[in-house]
């Protein structure tokens, strides 16, 4: 078995990483074993790797104009990498640890403000029908739950509990969090599901012949996927706003600010969304800093 083989049954098994990432961190190394097969007119093991041959891959991925966010994920997936084959005793070292990386540029969260979001739930349309009522139901616990778009579409129907008015979440490292609903939203979204499973006791010939019990499917009953998933929000986003951002994450990067604008403690927040460190939550902050400012020129006499 090949060396990235291994890692990747690693992080795949052992690890228990997501399909997205293990996905990615898969093209990564093919790339990098493309790089240097390139570079050197022939095959080369990949651990006997030498910090110059990493630094050699980062420039080629500067000049091709790759994004700093994604060079610098490149390049953790090799760290990670090596750091498996020296627990293996393979390797004794980390080429890694010599490489400079550049600088990333710092993008504050695109977020819709609280008028967008009324707008997009009381004066857009959502068609009568089985896709217009599934994809209001899901911008919808995107927005009153700021989960990431893999967690929303890996959601069956016995995570939701509408007795305590919650759901339960997998999030990455299928690390597990409890999530609260409004009572009114939780009732709603029980009547949603319900009326799922009558559209497709009413249309037997859309079932598939493996029954499945996640809370959000296709029309032919299947789990949705990611491309759709990004395609509804987008559709719908579009309406409210021109932002270049209009994703599901973007309905995240919503949630956490609306609610930090409204007071919400940074360390709930960060419990909320699943992040492990206080840091990748802090990043709401300033926005709602910015938001702070403006009021104060606004307001203050002296301003």
């Amino acid at each position: 078995m090949e060396v990235s083989e291994l890692f990747i049954n690693y992080i795949k098994y052992e690890k228990k990483f997501s399909e997205h990432t293990v996905r990615e961190y898969s093209t990564d190394l093919k790339l990098f074993s493309e790089y240097l097969e390139h570079s050197t007119n022939g095959t080369i093991n990949l651990l006997t790797v030498r910090a110059k041959d990493i630094r050699g891959w980062l420039l080629s991925l500067l000049n091709k104009k790759e994004s700093k966010t994604t060079i610098h994920r490149r390049i953790s997936t090799l760290k990670s990498f090596y750091k498996y084959h020296i627990k293996c005793g393979n390797i004794s070292k980390n080429p890694t640890q010599q490489v400079l990386l550049p600088k990333k540029t710092v993008r504050n969260p695109s977020f819709l403000e609280e008028k967008q979001i009324n707008n997009l739930f009381e004066d857009v349309e959502f068609p009568d029908t089985f896709e217009g009522m599934r994809d209001r139901e899901i911008i919808m616990l995107f927005y009153l739950t700021g989960i990431r778009r893999a967690e929303l579409i890996s959601l069956k129907k016995e995570d939701f509990d509408p007795v305590r008015n919650n759901i339960k979440v997998t999030g990455k490292r299928n690390k597990q969090r409890i999530l609260p609903l409004p009572f009114w939203y939780s009732k709603h979204f029980e009547e949603f599901i319900k009326n799922m499973e009558e559209y497709f006791a009413a249309n037997t010939e859309n079932q598939i012949e493996t029954k499945n019990d996640y809370i959000f499917v296709t029309k032919k009953g299947k789990q949705i996927y990611e491309r759709l998933v990004y395609s509804v929000v987008r559709k719908y986003l579009t309406q409210v706003t021109t932002m270049l951002k209009r994703s599901p994450h973007t309905l995240r990067h919503t949630f956490a600010t609306h609610l930090l604008n409204a007071g919400a403690d940074l360390n709930a927040i960060k419990e909320l969304l699943g992040h492990t460190s206080l840091a990748a939550t802090q990043v709401y902050t300033h926005n709602s800093f910015e938001k702070l400012k403006k009021t104060y020129k606004q307001t203050h006499p002296r301003s």
